[in-house]
């Protein structure tokens, strides 16, 4: 049995589990870690700029590939740096390992130099996380870190490695099997409630299907659409949802809740059966839960038993996986009668499109990715920051395929789009790779450029720039009387107080993007008008390594439909407060 040091473990159990790209940052505690990883050639270690972003670039990758993605950092700072990441994939419902440094267990709890209680502040944004305080424990430890990483409902788990188990010797080796007893995740939904389930479709008048992120994660995508084929039933997704059935699909109503579409929102609403697949029913999608679809029984098939009945009251609930219970689930199902049903929401969807002035040469967002849509290849994955360009991502980007859409869903991440490109990059070489960002988000992790640039990775930046933090602008046009208190990223110290709309005597937006991406080693470019678009985004998309794009959209452009918060989803704001 071969002698190793823990560092050695580490790098064994990643070999092991097929790890092949490391996201990670050097630090004193974690020297003897990278010190093993340089003496083999299995594993590829990327290092970021920022441990954040080595936290949001395994995440990408995790999400492109079904992988879990790895990231490391050292004790004290370089770990909590991680924290915003890992808060994101739990969220979500990524599957990562985290591996951070820590001090010497003897010196655990006495404050010392870069001593942070990592799985004290972890504890509720993990889906598990360990303090190893025997070398003799690691590889069980990192064994049972990826299993549960990546079974049931996916997630981070993080492994704390105080100094001296780094360095301690051990002669175990890592384990070809894992059995926890008190963690055995279920797969096959129950015969009898599929059953109940399948008559209580078959009854139903005003069914609607809503398809979620659970869906991806499953790899039942082609399952579902055949569900929704066999069955007629009209669909819509989650924001994490999407290209689990094509948009451009007649039975597809768009996504639902705060920003969704009218004909989604109201299917849901006026349905009387939801058949929930691998959705949670956060709050941005139900709205109001009093008025959420209150005609409505409900089907909710999902992995984890926390999430069923936990905010939406369940009538017949399969715990599943989303691929396993839909296959059982389609052989008791045929084409519903709900001839009356589909013509309602068809017509909905007809009548109430999403819509946006298309007059002049100020460039609206909603055009630019509608033009991305149009000209970039079918299976480009999209990766966004988060805020007013996300929803129009959402809205007017054609996703086909599931895995298509890398974006921050449950926290909601300023940040995560450009080291999350990366990873989705990394993780899908051959495919090109396109991030949207507004000039807000893209400057909370801009370093990560430098990354981008040392290791050849050709993704495609499109930043939306409206010199504001452009959501946050929206509410407080909304609803705080047009008070744009500390969201004009244009603002300087030169400027008249109270000012609240800009004008041609605003000072000169810093940074100069494309002078930026200059410095970086990255080919850039900036577009002001809306007959430049098409070609410029052409430029970007041919351009063979990494490019940046500046677009000069309207400034104060809102993101409709709104549904204002506390309210109903069906009552929407179509075109701004009258």
């Amino acid at each position: 049995m071969k002698k190793m040091t823990g560092a050695e473990m580490i790098v064994e159990a990643l070999r092991k589990e097929g790890v092949e790209y490391l996201f990670a940052y050097q630090g004193g505690v974690v020297i003897p870690i990278f010190d093993a990883l340089a003496k083999q050639q299995d594993i590829k270690v990327i290092i970021p700029r920022h441990e954040q972003g080595a936290a949001h670039a395994a995440d990408g990758y995790a999400r492109v590939t079904g992988k879990v993605g790895v990231c490391l950092a050292t004790s004290g700072p370089g770990a909590t740096n991680l924290v915003t990441g890992i808060a994101n994939a739990y969220m979500d419902s990524i599957p990562m390992v985290a591996i951070t440094g820590q001090v010497a267990t003897m010196m655990i709890g006495n404050d010392a130099f870069q001593e942070a209680d990592l799985t004290g502040i972890t504890r509720t944004i993990t889906k598990h996380n360990y303090l190893v305080r025997d070398v003799k424990d690691l590889p069980r430890i990192l064994k049972e870190a990826f299993y549960i990483a990546r079974t049931g409902r996916p997630g981070p788990v993080l492994v704390d490695m105080p100094a001296d188990v780094v360095k301690a010797a051990l002669t175990q080796e890592y384990p070809e099997t894992v059995d926890i007893r008190s963690y055995k995740p279920n797969y096959k939904g129950h015969p009898r409630q599929i059953k109940q389930a399948a008559a209580m479709i078959m009854a139903a008048k005003r069914p609607v299907i809503m398809g979620g992120a659970g869906v991806i994660h499953a790899g039942g995508s082609d399952v579902l659409r055949a569900f929704v084929k066999k069955t007629g039933i009209p669909i819509t997704t989650t924001l994490l949802g999407l290209g689990i059935y094509p948009t451009e699909d007649e039975l597809f109503l768009g996504m639902p809740g705060m920003h969704g579409l009218f004909a989604a929102n109201h299917a849901l609403t006026e349905s009387d059966l939801i058949i929930s697949v691998g959705a949670r029913f956060d709050d941005r999608v139900t709205g109001k839960l009093e008025s959420f679809a209150p005609h409505a029984k409900v089907i909710h098939i999902d992995i984890d038993p926390t999430s069923v009945s936990k905010s939406v009251a369940v009538d017949i609930p399969i715990i599943g996986d989303a691929k396993m219970v839909l296959d059982e689930l389609i052989t008791d199902v045929s084409a519903c009668d709900i001839g009356e049903w589909k013509a309602r929401v068809m017509q909905w969807k007809k009548d109430n499109p999403l819509k946006y002035d298309h007059e002049g040469e100020i460039i609206k967002p909603q055009f630019v990715l509608e033009t991305l849509s149009r000209i970039a290849p079918p299976d480009a994955l999209v990766a966004t920051d988060v805020g007013q360009h996300q929803m129009w991502t959402a809205q007017f980007y054609q996703f086909k395929h599931p895995r298509q859409l890398i974006t921050s869903g449950g926290l909601g991440t300023m940040g995560f789009g450009l080291p999350a490109a990366i990873g989705a990059q990394l993780g899908s070489p051959e495919k090109k790779v396109l991030l949207i960002s507004g000039d807000g988000s893209i400057q909370m992790n801009i370093q990560e450029l430098a990354t981008i640039s040392n290791y050849d990775l050709p993704v495609k930046i499109i930043i939306l720039n409206n010199h504001y933090l452009g959501m946050v602008r929206q509410w407080q046009e909304l609803f705080f009387g047009k008070n744009y208190a500390s969201t004009c990223l244009q603002k300087k110290t030169s400027c008249p107080p109270g000012c609240n709309s800009p004008t041609e005597d605003c000072p000169m937006y810093v940074p100069n993007f494309v002078k930026l991406a200059d410095a970086y080693g990255i080919a850039a470019a900036c577009v002001s008008k809306k007959s430049d678009v098409e070609a410029a985004l052409k430029k970007a998309l041919d351009h063979k390594g990494a490019y940046l794009l500046d677009v000069q959209t309207a400034r104060e452009e809102n993101v409709m439909p709104m549904v204002p918060a506390g309210q109903p989803i069906n009552q929407m704001l179509l075109h701004g407060l009258a």
